[in-house]
């Protein structure tokens, strides 16, 4: 019994380690730039919820000031951090989301196998190029 009111006391943490794990699955078993991307917005979302999660203060209240000793106060930070860092985010996808544009209007593709191949083939003639100059 004392395992069951573990996880149902603690959801919001398993919630987190669950999106986190399926963010970070999805940015390494995926050769899709679009789709890291979204692997990346996933793990951010998981980090937004694990510090608001922090932030809550049970039976606490807005920090105003009540005149009361007796008064449990929450902490804002957390929250006001957050949504400095959701701007940063949004931010951080539209630059990524911009790069894979450029990306696919120089090399025609946003995989990432394919743009390695593209590079090493561009390394072979390079150095073939350079071998019949000397």
């Amino acid at each position: 019994m004392s395992v069951i009111y573990l996880i149902l006391s603690n959801w919001n943490f398993i919630a987190v380690i669950m999106l986190m794990m399926a963010g970070l699955y999805i940015v390494i078993s995926n050769q899709n730039f679009i789709k890291k991307l979204v692997g990346l917005s996933i793990f951010q979302s998981s980090v937004f919820i694990f510090y608001i999660s922090l932030g809550k203060v049970s039976s606490g209240t807005a920090p105003i000031l009540t005149g009361s000793p007796d008064t449990i106060y929450s902490n804002p930070l957390p929250h006001v951090l957050i949504l400095t860092a959701i701007v940063v985010g949004v931010a951080t996808n539209a630059l990524g989301l911009a790069l894979v544009v450029r990306i696919n209007e120089a090399f025609n593709s946003i995989e990432e196998k394919t743009l390695l191949s593209l590079k090493i083939e561009d390394s072979r003639h390079a150095y073939e190029k350079d071998d019949s100059v000397k």
